[in-house]
């Protein structure tokens, strides 16, 4: 594998070779320093230690649909970052954030769900950063001590400045952006928002955790992130610290004014794509009907803290649906003409 773009479909428009020449001896030298960046060990998967470091940049150019694996470099280490290009290369993009148990080696946007279907026609392009396990997509203050984590996870940094000054180079806006997560990624999704408005011009949380300073949620979460992958939810963010509030929706939604929303969040009871037939399936059921349950608690006092400040928001609470893929995929696709509408990406 190479860093930057990866398995690049041919582009047979017209007068793009002739600029891609010009500008990649421009950017050979900035793209040099930048690969020279170390794999951060407790980030990188095999497949990635095992790349050969050849030097490729990007070329600043206008994608008109395809889709590429990209290695982008970061300060953990060099980031897969999976894309689909605007159909018509238009340069809106869509941020897909992924939830707890996010894969080092897929974002689960691209398979678990019909995202790159649903939007295969539209003129934006999805960006589906790749790992990431329990990290909330925050900047943590020190590596997991309860793993051995060598890298600090730089997920903000990474989301709000390397990766869009990295895709500005396929001409993809670093202002016209839309971001949505479910789960951990819901409040990371209206985090990265609030914080970096410049950015973003539309957040959607499906079954997100908007209310983390709450009574019992602290230790929910470090109950969480221990079962994927032994996160130490103490090394992410001191107890109600300036950071850990700093991250939760609850006090930070004064900053969302003004910025199109959709929330979400399922009852929690069996819907009709949870059909357990084994005791596997009975176990994951019950699993995702309380995570669901906790998110729509949270998800309803973050409604009503909106509702106090006079900030609206586009809502829906499925009458049945629990913690899992394909309520999500559906979420997606009714939040897509507000996505659309945001960036003007029709």
């Amino acid at each position: 594998m190479r860093f930057g773009r990866a398995a690049a479909p041919k582009r047979t428009q017209s007068g793009r070779r002739g600029a891609a020449r010009g500008w990649r001896n421009r950017i050979l030298a900035v793209g040099a320093a930048a690969l020279a960046l170390p794999i951060a060990a407790g980030l990188a998967t095999p497949t990635l230690a095992a790349a050969a470091p050849s030097v490729h940049t990007p070329v600043l150019r206008a994608p008109a649909g395809g889709f590429e694996d990209l290695m982008v470099p970061s300060s953990m280490g060099p980031i897969k970052v999976q894309v689909q290009w605007a159909a018509r290369g238009g340069n809106a993009a869509l941020y897909l954030l992924d939830g707890l148990r996010a894969r080092d080696d897929r974002n689960a946007w691209s398979f678990e769900t019909n995202a790159l279907q649903q939007f295969g026609n539209d003129n934006i392009t999805l960006v589906m950063p790749v790992g990431g396990q329990s990290s909330f997509y925050t900047d943590w203050y020190a590596p997991s001590n309860l793993n051995g984590q060598k890298t600090t996870y730089k997920w903000e940094t990474f989301l709000t400045k390397e990766l869009p000054a990295f895709l500005e180079g396929y001409g993809v806006s670093r202002t016209n952006n839309a971001v949505v997560g479910l789960s951990m990624g819901g409040s990371a999704a209206l985090a990265l928002a609030a914080y970096h408005r410049d950015q973003f011009k539309f957040a959607a949380s499906y079954s997100g955790y908007l209310n983390i300073s709450a009574p019992g949620m602290r230790e929910a979460i470090r109950v969480a992130m221990l079962d994927a992958g032994r996160f130490n939810v103490d090394s992410m963010a001191a107890p109600w610290s300036p950071q850990w509030l700093r991250m939760d929706p609850f006090v930070f939604a004064p900053q969302l004014r003004g910025l199109p929303m959709y929330i979400s969040a399922a009852s929690g009871l069996p819907g009709q794509f949870d059909q357990p037939n084994s005791a596997v399936g009975v176990f994951n059921t019950g699993n995702g009907m309380a995570l669901e349950a906790l998110s729509l608690v949270n998800t309803r006092a973050f409604q009503a803290r909106l509702n106090s400040l006079g900030i609206p928001a586009r809502y829906d609470f499925p009458a049945a649906g629990t913690h899992s893929w394909k309520y999500w995929e559906g979420q997606l696709f009714a939040s897509r003409n507000m996505i659309l509408d945001a960036t003007g990406a029709w």
